[in-house]
């Protein structure tokens, strides 16, 4: 039986369990547009950027652990759409961006909006295809989905010639390819076990990998079995319990030289489902680069960055989940030297993690905010973090456990943060979903919140408003102490901003009852904009302007 391509497309969206599309439209794809008008499971999110569309199909996936799909237009669309493609690379995302491409007739002559697709999304996803048969199409999306989600997730281009989505084909959806990942082998956990029971003073560092429910169980029943700390890397807290004896911090950026010292005590370094990138080895620091003072074991579902940057001692290739499982089962290798180094390593932390406000006279101390967050947010809330300064007081004093799910771009881009928890409350809207951002960063893609308005999106936006790409003020007062240079900002009214889109504003300013006004907006059953007049000396978690100059507050 015959079906149009745009058909056929939307069928295999849904029999691989899509249930929405994110979308900003374009004549490229109208026939897709059409076909999507028919399915009563797969719901079209139209939103405001493409990059939007993007961010949220990043979170998304993030949410589920499953592929989602965001879908652009030629030209302008696809490249809007690419930062969302380079961050779901990054952060390791399942995600697969439709764009639509011109007519084949049209392709190589330069024309209106044509770009190559995949000389110019190759180095930032796992596959392109462009179909420019009609019967290959199946079997394409089926591969997509696999690929996305196999290994290390990542995403996926799938390029669609306008004129090949109205054509017709024979061929069925084939039934959803498996997902692959490598298995340890018990001889990779006899190995590790024999390495643990000669440490006295074993870390792990756990990464993205044990992102969901299995890997979170696996790491927790791993460490408390053999009694081993865990570091949880930048932005992946949520796989750990912070509240746990084990618990040894976040190794993000302006992580304290005191904290990273402590650590770099270990005598066995563990890392599990990371890639050991920059951030989490501190700048290369710790581990330390090329030869670890440690000995070093490196588990990743990809053998790219296992020895590619340090000396590893013992490298597995294999879903972390797995091993940990494996290891749990194995007799524990926990003595009294590693419960001490424990017992120091937690001492540490409860202290580190303890907040005290800065007292700035500028604005508010928006630790103050997110301190009143964690206290009142649901015990399984979503939480949302744009890239910047403001999400440091997120990462030292919000105690996170598993039953949340933290959402932050490891690539660092700004943007993700509105869009994100707007995607988070629609996929979940029985969960509270909180987004911590910037000035900077509301006002990238603070549009969508018109699309959490239009789809009955609940989320509660929190933004630090104190004038200034706080980062990159951060970087400036270290380099070129008082001299500021492009990144001052003018901002609106978003108390006003936010009332414009007819959502639930609240406005926080020094003196005011952050406590009162932040269990108030949480509680509001609807979505909320909080705008913190922020101070600007308070710039982070770990410092402050006068500090990073020199100076001593009066």
């Amino acid at each position: 039986m015959s079906i149009r391509v745009a058909d056929l497309i939307v069928r295999g969206l849904e029999s691989h369990g899509v249930e929405r599309i994110y979308c900003v439209p374009g004549e490229s794809y109208l026939a897709l547009l059409d076909a999507l008008h028919d399915s009563n499971l797969v719901e079209t999110i139209v939103c405001r950027h493409e990059s939007g569309a993007g961010f949220m199909a990043g979170a998304e996936s993030k949410l589920t652990g499953r592929p989602a799909v965001f879908a652009v237009t030629r030209g302008p669309g696809a490249t809007n759409g690419s930062i969302a493609v380079h961050v779901a690379d990054q952060d390791g995302a399942p995600v697969i961006m439709l764009v639509g491409q011109v007519s084949r007739e049209e392709r190589g002559r330069k024309a209106f909006q044509e770009v190559d697709y995949a000389q110019f999304f190759s180095s930032m996803s796992k596959a392109v295809f462009e179909v420019h048969d009609p019967d290959k199409m199946a079997e394409t999306l089926a591969r997509s989905f696999s690929i996305a989600a196999s290994g290390v997730p990542g995403p996926v281009v799938i390029s669609l010639p306008e004129d090949v989505l109205s054509e017709m084909t024979n061929r069925a959806m084939p039934t959803p390819y498996p997902v692959h990942r490598p298995t340890a082998s018990s001889a990779d956990a006899t190995a590790v076990t024999e390495m643990l029971a000669n440490a006295e003073r074993p870390l792990i560092m756990a990464g993205g990998m044990l992102r969901g429910a299995r890997g979170a169980a696996a790491l927790a029943n791993f460490a408390e079995h053999h009694e081993v700390p865990v570091a949880v890397t930048w932005k992946n807290q949520d796989v750990f319990d912070n509240t746990s004896r084990l618990y040894a911090g976040h190794l993000g950026f302006g992580t304290p030289a005191e904290h990273k010292r402590m650590l770099m005590g270990a005598d066995l370094v563990l890392g599990i489902g990371t890639r050991l990138g920059d951030i989490a080895s501190q700048n290369y620091s710790f581990p330390k680069l090329p030869e670890p003072a440690q000995p070093l074991i490196h588990v990743y579902p990809d053998a790219a960055p296992i020895g590619a940057t340090f000396r590893t001692d013992l490298g597995i290739i294999a879903d972390p989940a797995d091993l940990l499982e494996q290891l749990a089962a194995l007799p524990s290798t926990a003595n009294n030297a590693r419960r001490e180094w424990a017992r120091q390593l937690q001492r540490f932390v409860e202290e580190f993690i303890a907040f005290q406000s800065a007292e700035p006279d500028d604005g508010v101390d928006f630790g103050c905010v997110v301190e009143a967050l964690a206290r009142h947010a649901a015990e399984d809330a979503i939480i949302v973090t744009d890239a910047g300064n403001m999400s440091s007081w997120v990462h030292r004093h919000w105690r996170m456990t598993p039953k949340n799910v933290l959402i932050g771009g490891i690539a660092g881009a700004m943007g993700l943060g509105v869009p994100g928890a707007v995607a988070a409350s629609l996929q979940a809207p029985d969960r509270m979903a909180i987004v911590v951002v910037g000035d900077g960063g509301t006002l990238m893609t603070g549009q969508e919140l018109a699309t959490a308005v239009q789809y009955g999106g609940k989320p509660k936006i929190v933004i630090s408003n104190n004038g200034s790409y706080g980062t990159i003020r951060t970087h400036q007062e270290k380099l070129f102490p008082k001299r500021v240079s492009g990144t001052e900002l003018t901002n609106p009214d978003f108390t006003a901003w936010g009332k414009a889109f007819g959502v639930h504003t609240v406005t926080v300013k020094r003196c005011d009852d952050v406590d009162a006004k932040v269990r108030g907006a949480l509680q509001h059953d609807g979505a909320c904009v909080i705008d913190v007049h922020s101070s600007k000396e308070a710039l982070s978690a770990f410092t402050t302007i006068s500090k990073l100059r020199g100076e001593v507050v009066s």
